[in-house]
């Protein structure tokens, strides 16, 4: 028979046991344990949860504990998995920014190159130019002593445009007289059409008149005397 002091002494020492096993899980859990073992203890925890009734405050408190250490694992797992998607995502942006600035130097190196040959060309435009400005101030002064004397060959041709404008304006002046006398003409000619226009139509009135007479005449002397007397007849009905 157990006296009650070890009763006690054992009751009190039961949480420390308790407490250092579920220390040592955890030291277990958390210290490099494979996916396989980690997989196999969560089965292990699920067949204890079926059995937590049967359980005390400790043991509980000892499930409890490994629930909370695989959850913070799986978490662990899932951040580290997340940095590494990060990670690798960031080195892809790095190695497409290495490339955009391998690229980018290509871009300057040929910019780089079609400044110099613009370079070049602009100093043959600069030369190219000073032979251009020579060539012009040589035909400037060529132009000047043309334009002299195409000023003179000018003032004599104003004097032509100026005694051929008098000619013109001369010229004009009978045209409009002559025209003048002509619309006077040709309206005395119209007033004369007019007239001998009014004359044949009175003419040509008379004489249809006059063929209308000699046809029905025509026709009366043509026609029997019996049709003639009826015809006299009814005519004076």
């Amino acid at each position: 028979m157990i006296s009650p002091f070890f009763k006690k002494k054992d009751t009190a020492g039961k949480p420390i046991r308790q407490e250092a096993a579920a220390e040592g899980a955890e030291e277990q859990l958390t210290d490099g344990q494979d996916p396989e073992e980690l997989e196999e203890a969560v089965l292990d925890m699920s067949s204890i949860n079926a059995n937590k009734a049967n359980l005390d405050k400790k043991s509980l408190d000892l499930v409890f504990a490994v629930e909370q250490i695989i959850q913070a694992r799986q978490h662990a797992e899932m951040n580290i998995q997340e940095l590494q998607d990060r990670l690798n995502h960031a080195n892809g942006h790095v190695e497409r920014l290495n490339r955009d600035v391998k690229n980018l130097n290509k871009v300057i190196d040929e910019r780089e190159k079609s400044i110099r040959e613009l370079e070049n060309k602009l100093i043959e435009k600069n030369l190219k130019v000073d032979q251009v400005m020579e060539d012009y101030r040589e035909l400037q002064s060529a132009m000047s002593v043309k334009t002299e004397e195409l000023q003179s060959v000018i003032d004599l041709e104003q004097q032509k445009y100026t005694a051929l404008l008098q000619k013109h304006n001369e010229t004009n002046a009978a045209q409009a007289k002559r025209v003048t006398e002509l619309e006077e003409k040709i309206g005395r000619l119209e007033a004369e059409g007019t007239h001998m226009r009014q004359k044949y139509e009175t003419i040509r009135q008379e004489k249809n008149y006059l063929s209308d007479m000699i046809n029905e005449f025509t026709n009366r002397m043509a026609a029997p005397f019996g049709q003639a007397s009826s015809g006299s007849a009814n005519t004076k009905d």
